[in-house]
C-alpha cells in the first residue's frame, strides 16, 4: 500500500486530535473532580451513581427534614406533657393539705383559690401548638383541644360509652332551706336539727354541666346490648336543682334515674344501680355486654372546656349548617378504642427510615380525662357549701347575740351546725378521694410522658444509624464518582508532554517532500 504525504498529514491530525480530546477529557476530570460528566463517559458509573445519589437523598429526606420535624414534635408534646404532671402534683398536694384538715378558713380558702387557678390552666396545655397544628388534637391539628373563649352557639349531641365503673358513690347533705337563710328571714326559715340529714346517692357523673335541660333534649341511657346488637332503654326524668317543689337527690330512689342538668348528674335509684352494675362484657363475643350509653346535648360552653369531638362521639353543625358526625367508628360494636385502628385513633406518624414510621402525636384523652376537671368541680362545690354554711352560722349568732332568748334562732343555729359537721364531713372524704384520683391522673400523664420518651428515644436511634448510613453512601459515592487528584494530574500531565511531543514530530515529517529526493 503506498503512503502519500496525505495520508501521514490526515493520520497525524486524527491522532493529534485524539491526543487533545484524552487531554480535555482528563482537564475536565481535574476540573470538576468528577470521572463522569455525561453518561456516555462511564455508564457503568453513571448508572451505580444515580442509585448511590438517590439512596443519599432518601437518607438526607429523613436524616435532615423528617426526623427533626418528628423531634421537634415530640419535644413540645413532652413539655406541655410535663407541665400537665406538675399541675396535677400541685392539686393533689392540695388534696393532701384538704385530707390532713385546715387549720383556719384562711388555709382552706388558699385551697380553694389555688384549685381552681389550677383547674383553669390543666386544659390549656392541651392546646400546646407546634408550627400552628395543635399536637393534641389528632388529625384535627388546626381545632384546639378546648374552646378558647365561652360559645353559646354551638350545640353538640354527645354519646358518652362507659360501663359501670362510672357508678360512683356521692354523699348528699339535706340542709332543707337553709341555703336560702339571709339575716331578715333566719327566724322564720322553719328549719330545725331534724331536717338536716345526709345519705349516700348513686350516680353517673357526665363529661360536662351546665346541660341543655329543654324538655325536648333530655338524655338517654341505654344499657347491655342484646344477642341482636340492640340496647336496653331506661327511662330518665329531668329535674333542676332550682325547682322548688322538687328535691333531685331525694327522688332517687326505686328503679328512677334522675337528671340533673345544672350538676351533669344522673342520679341513680337502688333498683336503677343493681341494674346497671349487673352489666359487664362477657367476653368472646363481636359486642360488650356491660356498654352503657348517654346521649344528651350540650350548647353553652366556657372557655377551656374540652372539645366533645376529642373525647366522643358526637354530632354538631359546621358554619354553613351542615350536619358534622365526629368518631362515628366509636359506635361500631367491634370497636375497641384502646385498640383500634390508627385512622379510628387518629394517630399521626413519621416516615423516619426506610419502611420505618414512628408515631409523632399524643391524644388529648391519652394525657387527661374529662373527670380531672370534673372531680376538682366536686372538691370545690363542697368547700363553696362549708363556706355559705358558716357564714349562714355567723349570720345566726350575730342575730342570736341581739336576742339571746330566742328559740326559733336557737333551732336555725343548732340545724346549721348539725349541717356544717355533715357538709364538712363531705368535705374530708373528697379531698381524701381526691388524693387517690389526682393519683390515677397523674398516671395517665406520667404513662403519655413515658410513651413520648420512648418514641424519642427510637427516634434519636433511627437518627444515629441514618448519620452513619449517609456518611457510608457519601463515601461509596464519592468513591464511585469522584477521581483521584493526583493521578489525573500526572495523567494530563503526561497527555500534554505527548501533545506536544506529536506536533514537534509532525512539524518534522511534514518538512519533507518528493522534492528533497529530485
Amino acid at each position: 500500500m503506498r503512503i502519500t504525504n496525505k495520508i501521514i498529514s490526515n493520520n497525524s491530525v486524527t491522532n493529534i486530535n485524539n491526543n487533545k480530546v484524552l487531554e480535555d477529557k482528563l482537564n475536565t476530570q481535574l476540573a470538576t473532580g468528577s470521572k463522569v460528566t455525561r453518561p456516555s463517559d462511564d455508564p457503568v458509573v453513571a448508572i451505580r451513581a444515580l442509585r448511590l445519589r438517590t439512596n443519599l437523598n432518601q437518607v438526607n429526606q429523613y436524616y435532615t427534614k423528617n426526623i427533626p420535624d418528628a423531634n421537634s414534635w415530640l419535644e413540645v408534646t413532652e413539655t406541655a406533657i410535663n407541665t400537665v404532671l406538675s399541675i396535677v402534683e400541685d392539686m393533689q398536694a392540695n388534696c393532701t393539705k384538704g385530707a390532713v384538715g385546715f387549720d383556719t378558713t384562711t388555709d382552706r380558702d388558699k385551697v380553694l383559690q389555688n384549685l381552681k387557678a389550677l383547674q383553669e390552666e390543666v386544659y390549656s396545655t392541651g392546646d400546646a401548638d407546634y408550627a400552628g397544628r395543635f399536637v393534641f388534637g389528632g388529625y384535627r391539628t388546626s381545632t384546639s383541644v378546648t374552646f378558647g373563649k365561652p360559645t353559646s352557639d354551638k350545640p353538640y349531641k354527645i354519646t358518652e360509652q362507659l360501663d359501670r365503673t362510672a357508678i360512683d358513690e356521692i354523699t348528699y347533705v339535706n340542709v332543707d332551706k337553709l341555703n336560702e337563710l339571709t339575716e331578715t328571714n333566719a327566724e322564720s326559715l322553719g328549719t330545725t336539727p331534724q331536717d338536716i340529714s345526709s345519705s349516700k346517692v348513686f350516680r353517673i357523673r357526665l363529661a360536662y354541666d351546665n346541660i341543655d335541660k329543654g324538655d325536648d333534649v333530655v338524655p338517654t341511657l341505654q344499657y347491655a346490648p342484646q344477642a341482636d346488637g340492640t340496647f336496653q332503654n331506661m327511662t330518665v326524668t329531668k329535674v333542676s336543682l332550682n325547682d322548688p317543689a322538687q328535691d333531685p337527690y331525694q327522688m332517687a330512689t326505686g328503679n328512677n334515674v334522675i337528671f340533673v342538668p345544672e350538676t351533669g348528674e344522673l342520679l341513680l335509684g337502688e333498683d336503677a344501680y343493681n341494674t346497671l352494675m349487673n352489666t359487664k362484657d362477657v367476653g368472646g363475643t363481636n359486642v360488650d355486654e356491660g356498654e352503657i350509653r348517654i346521649t344528651y346535648q350540650k350548647s353553652n360552653w366556657e372557655a377551656k372546656d374540652l372539645r366533645p369531638e376529642h373525647y366522643f362521639y358526637c354530632e354538631s353543625k359546621n358554619e354553613d349548617g351542615v350536619d358534622v358526625y365526629y368518631n362515628e367508628r366509636y359506635l361500631e360494636k367491634t370497636f375497641d378504642p384502646a385498640a383500634g385502628t390508627d385512622d379510628a385513633n387518629q394517630f399521626i406518624s413519621y416516615d423516619v427510615g426506610f419502611n420505618q414510621t414512628v408515631r409523632v402525636n399524643t391524644l388529648a384523652k391519652e394525657l387527661f380525662s374529662t373527670s380531672l376537671a370534673r372531680d376538682i368541680d366536686d372538691i370545690v362545690r363542697s368547700i363553696e357549701a362549708v363556706d355559705a354554711m358558716e357564714k349562714n352560722i355567723t349570720s345566726i349568732k350575730n342575730k342570736l347575740a341581739e336576742d339571746p332568748n330566742n328559740q326559733d334562732l336557737k333551732d336555725r343555729l343548732e340545724a346549721a351546725e348539725k349541717a356544717n359537721v355533715y357538709l364538712n364531713d363531705k368535705m374530708q372524704k373528697l379531698f381524701e378521694d381526691g388524693v387517690g384520683k389526682m393519683k390515677e391522673h397523674h398516671n395517665l400523664a406520667n404513662n403519655a410522658l413515658t410513651e413520648t420518651g420512648n418514641r424519642s428515644a427510637r427516634v434519636e436511634l433511627v437518627s444515629n444509624r441514618l448519620s452513619k448510613q449517609q456518611t457510608n453512601f457519601k463515601s461509596l459515592s464519592s468513591e464511585n464518582e469522584d477521581i483521584d487528584m493526583a493521578e489525573v494530574a500526572v495523567d494530563l500531565s503526561s497527555v500534554e508532554l505527548a501533545y506536544q511531543a506529536a506536533l514537534m514530530a509532525t512539524g518534522k515529517i511534514s518538512q519533507t517532500t518528493l522534492l528533497n529526493y529530485l
